[in-house]
């Protein structure tokens, strides 16, 4: 068995390719060719959350046992940390083992951008959160060719990524006024409160990821016309004109994402949701218009982390790889 460390993840994986791999993930899902069960949330409250995630598809099967600890890095240590393993889906051979903190900031910032690019207009971009997963969407939005706005509350942290990638460093209310905006918060706090989005803008919520998180307030939702990925499409009821929201999974999204809250409050349903896989390969309807309001949130999965994967054993012969005998 291989073994790619976070290095050997983001010199095989470019954030281009990343994007390009998550594309074809959400298309191969929504066209049913791609599988993946449900999350497993192993709760260590307060302090965390375990997270199993397994997806099958491109001839391999995957598993991800990821951490997510919030308050490490005031202790030094990484809020993700964990294992991404990839298995031969036709013999069960375990082929590699990859650093799961580089996997999920590559598969985190291609989709955000991902979204955008999909959903939203051309323009400025900008990102909240300064982390390891705002910066790779940075550098997904940079070799995109797009100027970026960088804020986050550390001020230090948020010029050495901006230093680091070419992004310019902004204040929190002209990153929330960019034409697309990516959040990568911890969650604990809503970013975007009523009335705060206007006509036209984007945004990929990528911090809501796990249960009792939230980046926008319930009713700023209900302005919003509403897709998601894992269920058929129901139609809108049309009393939602400005925009709709995107999430990735509506089964994980309903459950663990922003739109958990919506649903609790009874103001949001599964009718309300399409898929965004279904916008990738035209059987559910993307921005009408340049005023739409276009909402992804995004809780992450495992197809992601099977595409970066896949991409990344692509190139394994180039690499100077680690092997583990078993």
């Amino acid at each position: 068995m291989i073994f790619f460390s976070g290095d050997d993840v983001r010199r095989a994986v470019s954030p281009e390719r990343a994007l390009d791999a998550i594309r074809d993930a959400f298309i191969a899902y929504a066209r049913g060719e791609w599988t993946m069960p449900p999350k497993v949330y192993v709760p260590a409250n307060p302090a965390g959350d375990f997270r199993a995630m397994p997806a099958l598809g491109g001839g391999h099967a995957l598993l991800k046992w990821v951490t997510s600890f919030p308050g490490n890095p005031a202790r030094g240590l990484p809020t993700v940390r964990g294992l991404v393993l990839l298995s031969d889906a036709t013999n069960g051979t375990l082929e590699a083992a990859f650093d799961a903190a580089a996997v999920t900031a590559l598969r985190t910032g291609a989709a955000a951008v991902l979204a955008a690019e999909t959903l939203g207009r051309d323009g400025r971009a900008a990102v909240v959160g300064a982390g390891v997963n705002g910066e790779a969407a940075v550098r997904t939005f940079v070799a995109r060719g797009r100027e970026v706005l960088l804020y986050d509350i550390d001020r230090e942290r948020a010029a050495n990524v901006a230093e680091r990638t070419g992004a310019a460093l902004a204040s929190r209310d002209d990153a929330l006024a960019a034409d697309a905006v990516v959040t990568v918060t911890p969650g604990r706090e809503v970013v975007f409160a009523e009335g705060s989005l206007r006509a036209g803008q984007h945004v990929s919520l990528m911090g809501a990821d796990g249960p009792g998180k939230q980046e926008i307030a319930v009713e700023e939702l209900v302005r919003v016309r509403v897709f998601c990925d894992d269920w058929e499409q129901g139609e809108t009821d049309g009393i939602r004109p400005h925009g709709r929201i995107y999430a990735d999974d509506w089964e994980q999204a309903s459950h663990n994402g922003d739109l958990v809250h919506a649903v609790e409050a009874a103001v949001l349903t599964r009718e309300d949701v399409a898929q965004l896989g279904d916008v990738l390969i035209g059987t559910a309807e993307g921005r009408k218009s340049d005023r739409d309001i276009t909402i992804f949130d995004s809780t992450g999965l495992a197809i992601q982390d099977l595409a970066i994967a896949l991409a990344a054993i692509e190139r394994a012969d180039e690499l100077d790889l680690s092997k583990i005998e078993l």
